[in-house]
């Protein structure tokens, strides 16, 4: 992917949210989790993670900082940037709110943790285990393909609305995955190896900046300030 219009993009993932917490919480027994997906906030500890965000990104090197904000519409993503901001102490920066940036919609299994689907959706496991995790759609959902699609839409958009500046996108882990792929500018038929990345963590930090004319990785995943 060309780098022309932009200087660096940091991506983030909300911090843990709620639904992350309950979903951890149950482990193997099914859940179902009443709350919709675009409402879940931020626990404690995802308050605490978003601060320290919040911490790395005022002590970054003026030439280095973010100078425009694009954020997914759900709320743990709205929570994070709102506190990390706070915490950084400055004005605001431009907020965009893009769709783009939303989570992988899991459709019918929006409200049911693994074990749940097991239990309610006999066959689907299997089917995701035949088509590849990155290539099967749940049953009114989103194949990580159709994030990539999204994603891709963006970014080509990206260059023009950032104007040369470094911009901070804060979001899912499906979609750090689906920029890595993106960015790289690899075929989707390599899509299966943006996996290996995975599970992008809470609060994590991923930098790209442009070298040569492309964007080069700096680091991915990255989430040394949160501390031990």
């Amino acid at each position: 992917m060309a780098g022309v219009g932009l200087s660096v993009i940091i991506a983030v993932r909300h911090g843990e949210s709620e639904a992350n917490l309950a979903y951890r919480r149950a482990g193997d027994t099914p859940l179902v989790y009443e709350r919709g997906d675009d409402d879940v906030t931020l626990t404690e500890q995802g308050r605490a993670q978003a601060a320290a965000l919040g911490r790395l990104l005022s002590a970054l090197p003026a030439g280095e900082a973010p100078e425009l904000v694009w954020c997914s519409p759900y709320l743990r993503a709205l929570d994070t940037w709102s506190i990390a901001q706070a915490t950084w102490g400055i004005r605001p920066l431009p907020v965009t709110v893009d769709e783009r940036l939303r989570d992988q919609e899991a459709g019918e299994f929006a409200r049911y943790n693994p074990a749940a689907i097991k239990e309610r959706f006999p066959g689907e496991p299997e089917r995701r285990e035949a088509e590849g995790a990155w290539a099967y759609r749940p049953p009114g959902g989103e194949s990580l393909g159709d994030v990539v699609a999204r994603l891709r839409d963006l970014l080509a958009d990206l260059p023009r609305r950032a104007g040369g500046r470094r911009v901070l996108i804060v979001a899912h882990d499906s979609v750090v995955l689906g920029l890595r792929h993106v960015i790289a500018g690899g075929p989707d038929a390599e899509l299966a190896g943006a996996l290996e990345f995975a599970p992008v963590l809470n609060a994590s930090v991923s930098v790209w900046r442009t070298g040569g004319g492309r964007f080069e990785l700096v680091r991915f995943n990255d989430v040394g300030h949160l501390g031990p």
